[in-house]
């Protein structure tokens, strides 16, 4: 399990190896990516607070990159921040995202992204539920809700 002190260490020490790596133009992301998408994902934005089709969403499934499809979150580990964004405390597996310090808008944050195409989700903070404490704050835009069927037997 991610510690608060672990993503402080892969913001200075260097992130995990992710399993792949792909890599597209500006040009080849807009042809895939709404207009939003693309300005969230690609142009490290923001969605306004509690305006994102996923803060409220709940279902099973896993949560992947709309840019890659890469599996990032799982839907068991989803909680309500009550911050208007889609909340987290752990990534689906460690090395699923990338994180660096980001000194904007005159805060000390880290930034996470997708660590497979280098997409921006949001940030991460240490003002989650236990055990983690971790809080990973993410724009609805930059994921997709892929749910799991489950046959009966």
């Amino acid at each position: 399990m991610l510690t608060w002190k672990d993503i402080v260490s892969f913001t200075v020490n260097g992130n995990p190896e992710p399993e792949d790596k792909i890599f597209k133009t500006d040009e080849e992301w807009q042809k895939i990516l709404t207009p939003e998408q693309y300005r969230i994902t690609r142009e490290k934005g923001t969605e306004h607070a509690h305006s994102g089709k996923l803060c409220n969403a709940y279902d099973e499934g896993k949560y992947n990159c709309v840019c890659c499809n890469a599996p990032l979150f799982d839907s068991s580990i989803k909680f309500s921040s009550g911050t208007g964004w889609p909340s987290f405390t752990q990534p689906i597996k460690i090395n699923a995202i990338k994180y660096e310090k980001d000194t904007s808008y005159g805060m000390v944050r880290v930034e996470v992204m997708c660590n497979t195409c280098d997409a921006h989700l949001g940030h991460v903070f240490p003002d989650g539920p236990e055990p983690s404490g971790l809080r990973y704050c993410v724009n609805s835009e930059s994921i997709k809700l892929v749910k799991e069927f489950f046959n009966e037997k």
